[in-house]
């Protein structure tokens, strides 16, 4: 065993292998960027090398720089988590070359199995399914769109390189491929360094089913069950389960056996996954074609190590100082079921935009971190309360795992997880992660990669509380903190008490972006009823505090419990309200000091986050509509198109292709339309 790793990556995985690292008696590296200074994977480690600036090309990327870092730290070998340099052919040979071990596959693995046209033509080869497509060098765009429309419509776009969702587009029309194809080449060559393309048919109904592998110094290798990673948004994965719902034995043998036979092929040494898609047959099988590999370990290898009991971090520092495979096929069992959720600071409101800012609260039910357990939730995450979400790197903020003896059992531990899961700063996914676990189509394993979309009305229509319900939270927050500061006589106190008669206070809330004017109406005996919303009737209250933010309601002979969390100035202040049911953000926004704000903002069109601009659509003097795409940015590896909030003419471009925007910078001024 190493006597020392250097982690070469960030975040929750850098976490992740210190935590099994320390178990198993090895010290550790951190490397960091200047954005990771103070990062929690920073202190996780024992020791850190700083290796550049804040964008990733400027730091993570730099593999010689982290060479060098592993060199004068007596490091003897480099993990390199996911994303970032864990599937660069050029990295795991300037490794051996430098005398370092790569803790994953060899070079030549990664040129077979990292690149989605290669793998495809090797699977080809050997026999394996493919989803009709083109697969070959050819990058030219009117070559492909020829091959798009030998296809047939709807077709797919994917990077050739990397993974995460990240140059992947659907295409359904011909007049729309030129677009999505370069859209997908820019965002393709900014995330991987490669700028390389495949096109596919668009499978209908997709079910993404991957199975995890393992292969040693030996030439063994075995395969560890399955996972579904079926629920997606923007081709990325939100929930993944282990077993996958539906699979039948034999199609879970005969699918292992293939991507045991791929990882044979090339000579595979490590931890890697082999992803299908499959598809739903008539009589109720599931025909599944390979889809590519991913050389290196993946997000959601906490579920195959919940159902297995096994550590894959350690399986896989055995395995590259040499040891064989701990186990063989025959001992390998899989046990109940287990379900992540990826938690991320995104709004999906407002089709998933990542989200950036201080993480205010952040308050996870009672857990582990970075091991297997049955009885509690596991947390895995490299975000502290405090810490900024910053917009140079994924939005993904934890993972929430848990297991149960039936599929059943662990959706109803999900759903109780992520009820006790409280942030607040920057818009997160947590609510939205709750109501897709209590969907119809969830609990029923009714899964393909359309979920979300199918779900809608349930998943963004719904509302996330009751009105009167959040306002009630916010009142009982609001008297418990003027009640802490009475003093020992009546006029010290702060509770709106008066000599003569009762006493109101108006709250001006909002509430997901609708006003939500809350009156607080305390009579002269005693007692206090509220009133929530303009002309509502009166409704029964009282609150009881029950320490650290929770609260006791009884609301019109309604009685529950919430926690409510404060942050802000009083002029501007915010409230997250969670209860059993859900959770709900406002605002309390004193109109005088509002007054004014919204002056001046028609006809901008303002950056929604931090990020390059990437290009422009219009130009000076243009006619657009509203809702017509105007500009593209990037943020968070991913690129977002920027719409007209209004019909009008292009009045000036205020930002060049390439510069870096704040968040609520103006790119561009509408004047009214001529007429």
């Amino acid at each position: 065993m190493f006597k020392k790793i250097l982690i070469a990556n960030r975040g929750e995985i850098a976490c992740r292998v210190a935590a099994t690292a320390r178990r198993l008696g090895v010290r550790t590296v951190a490397v960091y960027s200047d954005a990771d200074a103070d990062a929690r994977h920073v202190h996780a480690c024992d020791e850190a090398v700083h290796v550049g600036g804040n964008a990733p090309r400027e730091s993570y990327l730099q593999w010689q720089r982290i060479i060098d870092a592993a060199l004068s730290t007596g490091a003897q070998a480099i993990h390199p988590g996911y994303g970032f340099l864990s599937e660069n052919e050029d990295f795991a040979q300037a490794c051996a070359a430098a005398g370092l071990v790569f803790i994953g596959p060899p070079a030549s693995a990664i040129a077979a199995m990292g690149s989605k046209s290669a793998a495809k033509a090797l699977m080809e080869k050997a026999g394996v399914p493919l989803v009709p497509g083109y697969h070959g060098d050819n990058n030219e765009p009117a070559f492909l769109a020829e091959q798009a429309a030998l296809i047939g419509y709807p077709v797919l776009i994917k990077a050739s390189a990397g993974g995460g969702g990240k140059g992947m587009r659907r295409v359904d029309r011909p007049e729309d491929f030129e677009a999505a194809l370069a859209s997908c080449q820019r965002e393709a060559q900014a995330s991987f360094g490669n700028a390389h393309v495949l096109v596919e048919r668009y499978v209908t109904r997709p079910r993404h089913i991957e199975i995890q592998v393992f292969g040693d110094t030996q030439g063994h290798v075995i395969h560890l069950g399955e996972r579904d990673c079926s629920v997606q948004r923007r081709h990325q994965k939100v929930l993944e389960e282990s077993p996958a719902p539906g699979l039948s034995a034999a199609r879970r043998a005969e699918m292992g056996a293939a991507a045991v036979a791929a990882a044979k092929a090339v000579g595979y040494v490590g931890a890697g996954t082999v992803e299908f898609v499959a598809e739903e047959l008539d009589d109720g099988d599931i025909r599944a074609y390979f889809m590519e590999m991913n050389t290196r370990l993946q997000v959601e290898h906490p579920v195959t190590e919940a159902v297995t009991g096994l550590d894959l971090v350690e399986w896989q520092l055995r395995i590259a100082s040499g040891e064989p495979l701990p186990l063989t096929q025959e001992q390998v069992h899989l046990r109940g079921h287990a379900i992540e959720a990826r938690i991320c600071a995104e709004n999906p409101d407002a089709d998933f935009l990542p989200a950036t800012g201080t993480l205010h609260v952040a308050r996870w039910p009672a857990h582990v971190a970075f091991t297997r357990s049955e009885q509690q939730p596991r947390v895995d995450s490299g975000i502290r309360e405090g810490d900024a979400i910053s917009p140079h790197y994924d939005s993904m903020i934890a993972k929430l795992i848990v297991w149960g003896e039936t599929r059943k059992q662990a959706l109803a531990r999900l759903d109780a997880a992520l009820a006790q899961t409280h942030l607040m700063g920057p818009a997160t996914n947590v609510a939205f992660l709750r109501r897709v676990v209590g969907t119809h189509a969830f609990a029923t394993a009714d899964l393909d990669t359309a979920l979300i979309q199918r779900e809608r009305a349930a998943l963004f229509e719904a509302p996330a509380m009751a009105p009167e319900l959040a306002a009630a939270a916010v009142a009982a927050h609001v008297l418990q903190a003027e009640a802490a500061l009475e003093g020992a006589d009546p006029w010290s106190r702060r509770d709106g008490w008066r000599l003569h008669g009762g006493a109101v206070r108006v709250l001006h809330l909002e509430l997901a972006g609708q006003p939500l004017p809350l009156r607080i109406e305390r009579a002269h005996v005693g007692g206090v009823q509220l009133r929530v919303g303009t002309g509502a009737a009166p409704l029964a209250f009282s609150a009881r505090a029950l320490g650290e933010g929770r609260h006791e309601l009884h609301l019109a002979g309604r009685r529950l419990t919430a926690t409510v969390y404060a942050h802000g100035a009083p002029q501007d202040r915010r409230y997250a309200v969670f209860t059993a049911e859900g959770s709900a953000l406002l605002a309390d926004h004193d109109p005088l000091a509002q007054a004014g704000a919204g002056a001046g903002a028609e006809g901008r069109l303002s950056a929604p986050m931090p990020g390059k601009v990437v290009g422009f659509f219009v130009k000076a003097g243009d006619a657009v509509q509203r809702g017509q795409a105007v500009a593209v940015m990037e943020a968070m590896k991913m690129e977002h198109t920027l719409t007209a909030p209004r019909d009008g003419v292009v009045g000036e471009l205020l930002y060049a292709v390439g510069d870096q925007v704040a968040e609520g910078g103006e790119l561009l001024r509408l004047a009214p339309a001529a007429g």
